[in-house]
């Protein structure tokens, strides 16, 4: 940072420390996140680095960082300009997937939920803040990611014997769709499992990833138990519709992440409402708010709503949601709130992660 003993940056410095990360529960000052303080005259350049470009508070601490600083004697125009750098989860030694930061799985406890088509928008949502990412889908017996971003081509290989992701809207994708013929079904057992698993871990060319999503099967079968063992997950995420079998059975699922010490980073309720199309008025078609209870009830973060929509299974079929598209729509909106609140809960675990690195490097 230039001038960094100068009593007017120093000034500024102290009047950012006011501003606070409501998630890490620290100043933007303390956190190391006032990265340059540029003073020019009566015009001061700041610039603060976030550990994730899809911060649900980012403008809000823009707003106050230039309040703050507008009100140092001698400062009569701010300018904040917000970056990121995307902390990782993923810890030293990781060699299957050398240049993914965070890998978030997505499960169910049963089928049905949704579950893919939160997965692809999730990973939509998180490209759109700026961030790379990846979107693995090893629903190895209903691989529906091909079908929902319109992918109709195959991945190249490199001259290495690996694979290469299609690349679809930005997204770096593989799907076992890609390897098997549309209507055949899939009838393998654990191993056979586990080593498609190893190829789409470790044979692919995924390179930099700021965030890689990984769609699974509904349940609790090999191929969750199989990812869990192989590599350092940042988390799982569980996707649940509101009544309380599907509830229910999703507790299963939080159960086995949790026999497996892999972070649950929330619940997500799907199909939560739906919002008639002739009066306006929401249709609670399966109840609501069942998965936001039991995130109270078991102590996990409850990430947003996402409700049913004819919009959302229309664009879905067509290859093209409607993220892309109409982005201040009521669907893309939601996704987009819950990326956000997913990226916060990635950014606090490897916050924790570096915080202990730390301690243990002092002792």
């Amino acid at each position: 940072m230039k001038d960094e003993q100068s009593p007017r940056v120093q000034a500024i410095l102290k009047a950012l420390s006011h501003v606070h990360d409501p998630d890490l529960g620290r100043n933007i000052v303390s956190l190391g996140f006032v990265k340059e303080v540029e003073i020019a005259g009566d015009k001061a350049n700041v610039t603060i680095e976030l550990t994730t470009p899809a911060c649900p508070v980012k403008e809000k601490m823009r707003g106050e960082a230039q309040r703050l600083i507008l009100a140092v004697p001698g400062i009569r125009e701010a300018n904040v300009n917000m970056t990121a750098q995307v902390r990782t989860t993923m810890g030293p030694g990781n060699p299957l997937l050398p240049g993914v930061k965070n890998v978030v799985a997505v499960a169910s406890g049963k089928g049905g939920v949704g579950k893919s088509t939160v997965s692809a928008n999730l990973a939509l949502a998180l490209l759109h803040s700026g961030a790379r990412v990846g979107l693995l889908d090893a629903d190895i017996y209903g691989p529906s990611i091909p079908t929902i971003l319109g992918i109709t081509g195959k991945p190249a290989v490199t001259e290495k014997n690996l694979l290469i992701p299609v690349i679809q809207y930005g997204l770096k994708v593989i799907s076992v769709g890609f390897f098997i013929n549309e209507d055949e079904a899939v009838i393998w057992r654990g191993p056979m499992l586990s080593k498609l698993l190893d190829q789409f871990l470790g044979m692919v060319d995924w390179g930099e990833l700021d965030y890689m999503i990984i769609d699974l099967p509904p349940g609790t079968g090999d191929i969750q138990l199989s990812l869990c063992q192989k590599i350092p997950l940042a988390g799982a995420v569980i996707v649940s519709t509101p009544q309380d079998v599907a509830v229910r059975v999703a507790q299963k699922a939080i159960t086995m992440f949790r026999k497996l010490n892999t972070p649950v980073l929330g619940i997500i309720e799907n199909m939560s409402y739906f919002v008639c199309s002739h009066c306006g008025l929401p249709e609670e078609i399966f109840g609501t708010g069942g998965a936001e209870r039991a995130s109270q009830r078991l102590g996990i973060p409850f990430l947003g709503k996402i409700p049913l929509a004819t919009s959302l299974r229309a664009t879905s079929d067509a290859g093209r949601p409607e993220l892309l598209d109409h982005l201040e729509s009521p669907i893309p909106r939601a996704f987009v709130s819950v990326a956000e609140n997913l990226a916060a809960q990635l950014s606090i675990a490897a916050m924790k992660g570096e915080l202990i690195q730390e301690i243990k490097v002092s002792f």
